[in-house]
């Protein structure tokens, strides 16, 4: 059963990292610039974009199953929507989706998504359409002006990665690293924030490899990016994710202690602890590095929260070195953490190594190591009863009267009393949980 009719609705839904959650919103942008509206909650839409990320297992298989239950539910109610493949498993296996699902419509990669409405419009004919080019930052002139944004909002400035991690796909999904035009940011910034803004992260694969010229010519990296989006009037804060050791420059560091919108908040992948393991990851730095880095920064911001990634179950690790991850996490005391057993990808160096790891002794790993970081992530919280801070108000919570927002350490904070979305108000940390923090209203909203 063919689609036959323009869409008047869509869904986008996303999986996977920050730079994904951007993508989506922009692919909304441009569906919205076409006249198509959201569907509404629980109403099925006449367009499904499936915006997909290929980093865990079995990703395409979990695609395929999306897929089947769109079909399924689009017969059971008598109507088949558009579907759409979009993101770094479209890149990937685009050839295979068109050839193994033909209830796909479009098939679409993260560089090549400004082109989805003229794609629409060949689906609409009934042909099917695969675009997976990869130009240098095309897609970004090409999008619409952000006219509308939540408080927190996120801005990419650099898409791709050269450092070929042997475990990760990034690099052959999302292309080589490139840097947005240091101009096109600013007017980005400023439209944001036009747009209600009071927070941006800037996002990229390795985003603290950016660089661009300023306006006067001058070479600059992320740190003077940073320096110069802090000057946009209405912005309240910065923040940015994900960075690699190996570009973590003086600037960027200094850049910390200097300017006070730049949150106390810092995501540093590790990986692992193990200096072996990290060099058959092709990770370009060691565990004394690393921790010899975090030092500094701590140093230019006493206050900082860390977060990091952990990978547990890469091929050949032992319990000792397993160990030395521990050992890491104990040193460090993670704020927040993300961690993930290894699952190989294909078509990287790491999915056909000797050695592969049991699932049962990942499994086990994994449990000791989120125990760990559970154990460092709730102390934060708890440290942080009695101080005060800024919270940026994002949403209503479950309670009348309730709100929920972020600390400057990217903590959830919940509170009651008067407030309005996009508010910056005062609070005092009353109670920790693992995963939020309680708080008691101190001033209303800056004017």
């Amino acid at each position: 059963m063919k689609p036959t009719n323009a869409p008047k609705t869509y869904r986008v839904k996303s999986f996977g990292c920050q730079m994904n959650v951007y993508d989506g919103e922009r692919m909304a942008e441009l569906l919205g610039e076409q006249g198509i509206a959201p569907a509404a909650e629980g109403e099925d839409a006449d367009l499904v974009v499936l915006n997909t990320c290929h980093i865990r297992e079995k990703a395409a298989e979990k695609v395929y199953s999306d897929i089947g239950r769109i079909v399924k539910r689009g017969r059971e109610a008598g109507r088949q929507p558009l579907i759409a493949v979009a993101g770094c498993v479209a890149q990937a296996e685009g050839e295979e989706i068109m050839a193994r699902a033909p209830a796909v419509g479009m098939v679409v990669g993260p560089q090549a998504y400004h082109r989805l409405p003229e794609m629409l419009d060949r689906a609409v004919k009934g042909e099917r359409a695969a675009d997976t080019d990869m130009p240098a930052i095309a897609k970004f002139a090409a999008l619409p002006r952000r006219k509308r944004s939540a408080p927190g909002a996120f801005l990419t400035i650099q898409e791709g990665c050269d450092k070929f991690c042997t475990y990760c796909v990034v690099p052959y999904t999302r292309g080589a690293e490139i840097s947005r035009p240091y101009a096109d940011l600013v007017e980005e910034a400023q439209k944001l924030v036009e747009a209600g803004a009071r927070e941006i992260t800037l996002l990229g694969q390795n985003v603290s490899a950016w660089s661009g010229e300023d306006a006067a010519g001058r070479r600059i990296g992320l740190g003077g990016l940073i320096r110069t989006l802090a000057k946009v009037d209405g912005l309240a804060r910065i923040r940015y994710t994900t960075s690699h050791p190996a570009d973590m420059d003086d600037d960027l560091i200094a850049v910390h202690g200097e300017v006070d919108k730049l949150m106390p908040y810092l995501h540093l992948p590790v990986q692992s602890g193990s200096d072996r393991v990290l060099k058959a990851m092709n990770r370009s730095h060691t565990a004394e590095s690393y921790l010899k880095l975090l030092e500094r920064f701590r140093a230019a911001r006493p206050d900082l929260a860390l977060s990091g990634d952990f990978i547990v179950g890469f091929p050949g690790e032992s319990e000792a070195e397993f160990a030395d991850t521990l050992a890491l996490v104990d040193a460090v005391g993670y704020a927040q953490a993300f961690s993930f057993k290894y699952s190989p990808r294909p078509g990287t160096p790491a999915a056909t190594m000797d050695a592969q790891i049991a699932p049962e002794v990942m499994d086990e790993r994994l449990q000791r190591l989120q125990a760990s970081l559970r154990r460092d992530q709730l102390a934060f919280n708890e440290a942080s009863i009695g101080t005060n801070c800024e919270v940026l108000v994002e949403r209503r919570g479950k309670r009348d009267g309730q709100w929920l927002g972020k600390s400057p350490w990217l903590q959830s904070v919940h509170f009651t009393g008067e407030a309005e979305i996009g508010d910056l108000v005062r609070v005092e940390m009353t109670s920790a949980g693992q995963q939020s923090m309680g708080g008691a209203l101190l001033q209303p909203a800056a004017a």
